[in-house]
């Protein structure tokens, strides 16, 4: 007798994703960012004076910030995100190399400085596909932003062992134009600017 075709929800197949990519995560060195950051500036810099959201790293997160300190000594502004109330978009303040950093809800870190927009996000991931999904920490934050922003440059940073064949994908979920890994850029589709 044939096994019964099971069919999962996306909120459950992307829990048991973000529980692989989580375990994947643990085993990755966050000074990759080092060698993202250098693949990234090579094949897919950002446009000059183009403001680029970062993010400061958290829970294992690949480290970008010396990829941020390049892109400001590009003349590229820098901001970070700014944690908000549950199913808003985020906001992003301006961040120089040692300006005062506010600890917020979940473990980030958001700088003091001026709210500005970006035209590039590098975006954080648990989990990516070659399509270009990417999977967060469920909150939504980053979908609801991307959507707000449309025609910006949105471009995933993870670490190469977080790709899977597929990510679970919901009806909000926004596809990225690329990822970023320690092993290069990926191109998705035709979402770049």
């Amino acid at each position: 007798m044939a096994a019964p075709h099971i069919t999962f929800e996306p909120s459950e197949a992307k829990r048991a994703a973000r529980e692989r990519a989580l375990s994947a995560r643990a085993r990755c060195d966050p000074a990759s960012g080092a060698a993202l950051g250098a693949h990234l500036l090579r094949e897919m810099p950002p446009p000059e004076g183009a403001i680029v959201s970062g993010f400061w790293p958290m829970r294992g997160e690949i480290d970008l910030r010396l990829l941020l300190y390049a892109l400001i000594a590009r003349g590229n502004p820098v901001v970070l995100p700014v944690t908000v109330q549950r199913g808003e978009p985020l906001s992003f303040r301006l961040w120089r190399p040692g300006d005062a950093m506010t600890r917020e809800r979940f473990g980030t870190m958001r700088p003091v400085g001026e709210a500005r927009v970006p035209d590039v996000l590098l975006v954080p991931l648990l989990a990516f596909d070659r399509r270009g999904y990417r999977l967060g920490y469920g909150g939504g934050f980053y979908d609801r932003t991307l959507a707000g922003l449309p025609g910006r440059l949105a471009i995933g940073c993870g670490f190469a062992a977080q790709e899977l064949d597929e990510v679970p994908v919901g009806p909000y979920d926004v596809p990225l134009a690329a990822i970023a890994t320690e092993r290069g850029v990926i191109r998705c589709g035709d979402r770049l600017i």
